[in-house]
């Protein structure tokens, strides 16, 4: 299972290519995580990508109405891609940005978990 450093470091590296890009939505194309992948992700409304933090082994995505959080699970790993790159094996969802980047969540065992909380638009940012 990825230990606080791992996470620490995913966060680390994730977060200065994803803040403040525009989320588009989300091709699943495996579901069955240790909680299933909300379809709603597949087409959300699009929106910024305000900050990337972490609590405890949980990375959260910290977006204009709501938040992405994502558990790696044990063997669970994130890519910063281009739109451009096939997807392997294992690899189950793809985040996709306006400028045609994507971030490739790839977990073997899938363990790992990808939730939405939506936030409406008055509310102050989550403090999950």
């Amino acid at each position: 299972m990825p230990e606080l450093p791992e996470v620490e470091v995913t966060r680390q590296a994730l977060g200065p290519h994803v803040t403040g890009r525009i989320w588009v939505g989300a091709v699943i194309r495996e579901s069955r995580l240790r909680h299933p992948v909300p379809s709603a992700l597949a087409s959300p409304e699009p929106q910024q990508v305000l900050q990337v933090r972490r609590r405890g082994k949980y990375l959260v995505l910290e977006m204009s109405h709501g938040a992405l959080i994502i558990h790696l699970g044990m063997s669970g790993t994130l890519r910063y891609l281009t739109q451009s790159v096939p997807a392997q094996r294992h690899e189950h969802v793809d985040l996709l940005f306006a400028d045609g980047s994507l971030v490739r969540y790839r977990d073997p065992r899938r363990f790992g978990a990808l939730l939405w909380v939506p936030r409406p638009a008055e509310a102050p940012q989550t403090s999950f």
